[in-house]
């Protein structure tokens, strides 16, 4: 019995080994069923996500073009600096970062750039490096808030003493890492990079990922305190970024931001060089193939004189020294100079200077010369003869009386002295407003009776600013900056129809120191409305910092209109400002009678209000020279000179105007000898060397 049943009990373990024998078995048929799929089936399809790449292409800046004055003098270049750089890969994570700054801000110090960083960043950074700042919410606030209502109440309750605790040298350096293009090099710091810290960084490379060190630009300038129009070179303005990044740039170039080195930024930018960077499917760069080796920006030579443009600065803040020490002169704290070539428009000289009573300093205000716009007084006389030629209310040589002028309702006009009957010449040499009212009056269809009423048509001044506007006056110039102002034009209301009158003697509406240059280079020129140009030239980059380029492009004069009048006309008034500065009644005659450049000009006083309320008097000049053959224009204004109702205490538009064109021409002079002088000096050299015994 009992061998029976160890019988039975033997042939039962088989059965079960069997059974799991089976069982594995079929599992392993299963997996390499499995993996037949895999490979066969699916293994195309894998192989090519393993194999997965992408291609981005990255640009980097080249060096900005520079920037030289007419005379070829370097004004704007670039100087190259220590730069410390990082270059973020496709996807770089927050905490990834920060590790990065903690590392990068024990090698460097942010300088100012650390009072840059804003409280959002610092509060963003807390919560970075605080679990996500879970502690300031509690589990029901995250159960019932959306996810932006829950970050937002985060940021509410970080404390001023928590944000104190962050390390401002470390989030200065965060967040321009954080905001570096992906693949892209980026600017970390290049200001104040000391050899220290170059070198301490460049030890520690391997230690920081993406970053870098390199030799970076710098725009530097050669008259650095002075001609603020040459612009600022910055980093793309928020306002702005879309304007670039939609014109190819990047967020972290750098553009000109104001006056010239925004107005060539298309030229002083340059071709940047294109790689193209291939990365596998975890970011990681496999390999980089250059695209475009890139160009540097082209080199601008402008119109402007910088030698002359430094001593004008000079004679303005000297004669504006010499003009507040009068005791009438309390409003008086700037005035403006515009030099430019009548025939060309080639604008020579830009300046302006304010002086601040308070801190006893001048700032550089040579924007306002096409910014700030002034009542001009008698300057625009000419303008108002021109416009009496072509309306036909007068011509040359018709005699009217400068009388003073009494209309009913108690409005008056008068010149400075009763001239009795003159004619046109003589109103413009000795300034008669009374001659310049009487064309307006005609041209509004209106007639003088002493005592009478003024019954005129008001919708006249638009016709009377259209003859103004043939000259420049109350129009854009086309100097090309975007902030250039035409000026205000003053109320004229058929209720107050005096104001018509004022117009006639530049009483009424505003114009800017270039508009007073443009208008006078138009009549000296004989009628051609220039364009003002600030560039001479365009030129191709050159490897020689001693040497220009191949000139890209030269300009050519532009003339914006030819005035609708006969050259007769402005032959006439031509000798009109002759005479101002000739005559033996000229009002300048004694500032420039004896000046050997025989200028022509137009004086002008005009009764204004400063900013204060205070009634004030603006002085100009406005001429050209030499008279025969005019090469240069000039307009001076000195806004609020001094109270109105005093005698002037000093005639600084006239002063200033003869001290400019007297440096102007002595530059001339002493160009001229040195050119003579180095081209003698060859042949001097060859005889010196010259050995007679052979």
């Amino acid at each position: 019995m009992k061998k029976k049943q160890r019988k039975k009990k033997k042939n039962h373990v088989p059965v079960r080994m069997n059974i799991l024998f089976f069982i594995v078995f079929l599992l392993f048929s299963i997996l390499i069923l499995r993996l037949g799929i895999v490979q066969i089936v699916q293994g195309e399809s894998y192989r090519k996500q393993v194999e997965q790449t992408d291609e981005i292409s990255v640009s980097s800046a080249v060096p900005r073009g520079e920037i030289y004055d007419r005379n070829y003098e370097k004004i704007v270049y670039n100087t190259p600096q220590k730069a410390i750089t990082y270059t973020p890969s496709i996807n770089p994570q927050p905490k990834e970062l920060l590790e990065i700054a903690k590392k990068l801000s024990e090698l460097i110090d942010m300088g100012e750039e650390k009072e840059n960083v804003s409280t959002r960043e610092l509060k963003d950074l807390w919560i970075l490096e605080n679990n996500n700042g879970d502690e300031k919410v509690t589990d029901e606030e995250v159960q019932q808030l959306e996810e932006k209502e829950i970050y937002q109440l985060k940021l509410s309750r970080i404390t001023e003493d928590e944000l104190a605790e962050i390390d401002l040298n470390v989030a200065s350096i965060y967040w321009n890492l954080y905001r570096a293009p992906a693949l892209t090099p980026s600017v970390v710091k290049n200001e104040g990079v000391t050899d220290e810290e170059y070198a301490r960084v460049s030890e520690h490379l391997n230690e920081l990922p993406g970053v870098d060190i390199t030799i970076d630009w710098e725009r530097e300038k050669t008259y650095d305190q002075t001609f603020h129009l040459l612009g600022s070179v910055k980093n793309i303005p928020a306002e702005k970024a879309d304007y670039y990044t939609a014109m190819g740039y990047q967020l972290n170039d750098r553009v000109g931001t104001s006056y010239l080195e925004e107005m060539l930024e298309q030229v002083l930018q340059g071709q940047k060089s294109v790689v193209k960077t291939v990365t596998d499917q975890n970011g990681d760069v496999v390999d980089t193939e250059i695209i475009s080796e890139g160009k540097s920006g082209y080199d601008v030579v402008l119109t402007i004189d910088m030698e002359l443009q430094a001593e004008v600065e000079k004679i303005l803040q000297e004669e504006i020294l010499t003009m507040i020490e009068y005791p009438n002169a309390i409003t008086f704290d700037s005035a403006f100079v515009v030099v430019m070539n009548p025939k060309t428009g080639e604008v020579l000289t830009l300046a302006g200077k304010q002086y601040d009573r308070e801190d006893e300093e001048f700032i550089d205000y040579s924007n306002g010369t096409f910014t700030y716009a002034f009542v001009p007084g008698s300057a625009v006389k000419g303008a108002t003869i021109l416009m009496g030629y072509e309306t036909g209310v007068i011509s040359p040589g018709t005699i009217l009386r400068d009388e003073v002028m009494r209309f009913k309702g108690g409005i008056t006009i008068s010149s400075v002295s009763t001239m009795g009957n003159i004619d046109d010449l003589t109103a413009l040499e000795r300034s008669s407003n009374v001659y310049m009212a009487k064309i307006a009056l005609a041209i509004a269809g209106g007639t003088y009776t002493a005592g009478g009423p003024l019954i005129i048509d008001t919708s006249k001044i638009d016709e009377m600013r259209e003859y103004f506007a043939q000259f420049g006056l109350g129009v854009e110039t086309g100097i090309g900056f975007s902030n250039e102002t035409t000026g205000i034009k003053g109320t004229v209301k058929s209720t107050e129809p005096g104001s018509l009158l004022y117009f006639g003697f530049g009483q009424l509406d505003t114009y800017t120191p270039i508009q007073l240059a443009q208008y006078v280079s138009t009549i000296a020129n004989g009628g051609y409305r220039m364009q003002p140009q600030l560039v001479k030239e365009i030129r191709e980059p050159s490897a020689s910092s001693d040497e220009l380029g191949p000139i890209v492009e030269q300009m050519e004069p532009v003339v914006l209109n030819r005035v609708d009048m006969e050259e007769e006309w402005i032959e006439r008034v031509q000798e009109g400002f002759w005479r101002v500065t000739h005559g033996s009644q000229g009002t300048a005659r004694y500032y420039f009678a004896n000046e050997p450049y025989d200028v022509a000009g137009k004086t002008g006083t005009a009764q204004t209000y400063d900013g204060q309320g205070r009634q004030t008097e603006n002085l100009t000049f406005i001429g050209y020279a030499p008279y025969d053959d005019p090469e240069v224009a000039i307009a001076v204004v000195a806004p609020n000179a001094y109270l109105a109702g005093t005698k002037s205490p000093y005639s600084i538009a006239n002063i200033i105007s003869r001290r400019v064109l007297r440096t102007y021409f002595e530059l001339k002079e002493e160009r001229l000898t040195e050119e003579v002088e180095q081209e003698e000096q060859p042949l001097e050299s060859i005889e010196e060397n010259v050995d007679l015994g052979e």
